[in-house]
């Protein structure tokens, strides 16, 4: 055994050996509960005006795990460190008698504890609370991270981000963050009329997007069911239906590869609107981020205030290669476009996926302020709406902000005939090679028999939404609990 796994396996032992010590001398090191606990940062507060060496009769009850310890004998410092910060403890044997002093002390960095004290000011300017009383809540039987390296390893971080948070105040404050900006997407939608709804994510058929799905079999039913790639389907179901303003945030799942903007499980924000389009929906797209933004108080590079740039995507891929996409609408004309001009043509690729490689690989990368890119080709659009003015376009748009693609919208098509046609459409493409391609939704198609008003709707991702707000650069950094591979 190396000596690393010696010095590892020498330290459990000793931790374990004062938990064991705790038992013996009648203390329970894992109690049911410790009530009436305050926030750190609240105390913090409540004493912000306190001048150094200034003491107060002020009580407090806090609770959390021990980062730091100085000192020994007679007087001792501690951090104690929650949710919310850091406050330093002072522990005086005079006040908690020798053996809770010794307990204290003997405790380990890691271990959560609770204690009640009353508020001073030290000498040098650091708020504390001198400890009346402790409690221990939880042996670490496990060192923490180091804690002025904290987790080096980033592997290590996303496996096991209870140690990255445990020794990352950032980490911490970004996941704290990313609730924020959930939370103020409901409160914006819910004060613009909108409902929040829940739609099944087992579904007896995938749809809504271009990607491949997971399957799953249900035992019970003896069928197979797919965990959804989109909650669209089902939410205009629900338009159709009379609920006119609708929105989920869920999680989707899609079986794709695994990059710095792509995991297979992420969360999406879907609203649809009726009586709307597609220029209602990104004015309202505007608004939302706009809200988002200030809400956390985000002070980047980027300015959300509306309106934000808009370019149509035809446009913006010929002012960019020199290809006019709507003159080289058959596959292997497009391809000889881009092979005159020197760019990789993948052999495999249908007319629509070489679209999404010159969009992907020279477009998006230089859209950095926020920016609507506006009516697609109908081929890569099997729910959006035909285009009022433009022939061989649709009103859809996506929003890029950094480079970085993070929602898409749609003049929904609600004509149920031409929705058929989209399906056979998408059909032939899968039967061409492409495997990311809509399956034939016979039950959409009734559904929309029945009249779906006009209206528009959006896709936004959650988690590159983070990324763009908090200035993460891997979608990795803004999920808890990424996938990894073995």
């Amino acid at each position: 055994m190396s000596d690393e796994r010696v010095a590892s396996s020498e330290l459990l032992a000793a931790r374990r050996a004062k938990l064991e010590a705790l038992r013996a001398e009648g203390v329970d090191p894992f109690p049911h509960e410790f009530d009436d606990v305050e926030p750190i940062a609240a105390v913090r507060a409540a004493h912000a005006s306190l001048q150094a060496g200034e003491e107060t009769a002020a009580s407090h009850r806090v609770a959390g795990r021990l980062s730091a310890r100085r000192g020994q004998g007679k007087m001792a410092f501690l951090d104690l460190v929650d949710r919310s910060g850091r406050i330093q403890l002072q522990a005086r044997v005079d006040e908690l008698g020798a053996a809770g002093m010794d307990r204290l002390l003997g405790l380990d960095l890691g271990d959560l504890i609770g204690i009640d004290g009353t508020a001073l000011r030290s000498r040098r300017g650091e708020l504390t609370l001198r400890i009346t009383s402790f409690a221990v809540l939880a042996k670490s039987l496990r060192p923490p991270p180091e804690k002025h390296h904290g987790l080096t390893d980033v592997e290590t971080r996303y496996r096991h981000r209870e140690l990255d948070l445990i020794a990352s105040e950032e980490a911490r404050e970004l996941f704290v963050t990313r609730a924020q900006v959930i939370s103020a997407v409901r409160r914006f939608l819910d004060a613009e009329g909108f409902i929040e709804v829940e739609t099944p994510v087992l579904q007896p058929l995938y749809g809504g997007a271009l990607a491949r799905p997971f399957t799953t079999h249900h035992n019970a039913l003896d069928r197979e069911f797919f965990l959804r790639i989109a909650t669209e389907l089902y939410l205009k179901r629900l338009i159709v239906g009379g609920l006119e303003r609708v929105y989920e945030l869920g999680k989707d799942f899609r079986n794709e590869g695994v990059d710095t903007t792509h995991n297979p499980e992420f969360t999406m924000l879907e609203f649809y609107e009726a009586y709307a389009d597609y220029e209602k929906i990104a004015e309202r797209c505007e608004r939302l981020v706009s809200f988002v933004a200030s809400e956390i108080g985000y002070l980047g590079e980027f300015d959300f205030s509306p309106p934000w740039r808009r370019e149509r995507l035809v446009e913006a891929i010929r002012t960019r290669t020199g290809i006019d996409i709507l003159a080289a609408r058959e596959r292997d004309a497009l391809a000889s476009e881009m092979e005159a001009r020197g760019i990789h043509v993948p052999k495999q690729d249908t007319w629509p996926q070489l679209v999404d490689e010159l969009l992907s690989k020279h477009v998006e990368p230089t859209l950095i302020q926020p920016t609507f890119l506006l009516d697609y080709p109908v081929e890569l659009s099997p729910f959006a709406k035909r285009h009022r003015s433009s022939e061989g376009l649709v009103e859809r748009f996506e929003a890029f902000v950094g480079g970085l693609e993070f929602a898409n919208a749609f003049t929904e098509l609600n004509d149920p005939d031409e929705q058929r046609r989209r399906f056979e459409q998408q059909r032939a493409l899968a039967g061409a090679g492409d495997e990311e391609t809509q399956p034939y939704d016979e039950s959409f198609i009734q559904a929309l028999e029945y009249g779906m008003p006009p209206t528009g709707g959006i896709g936004i991702g959650i988690d590159r939404l983070v990324m763009v707000l908090t200035g993460r650069r891997s979608i990795r950094e803004v999920v808890l609990f990424p996938a990894m591979r073995d």
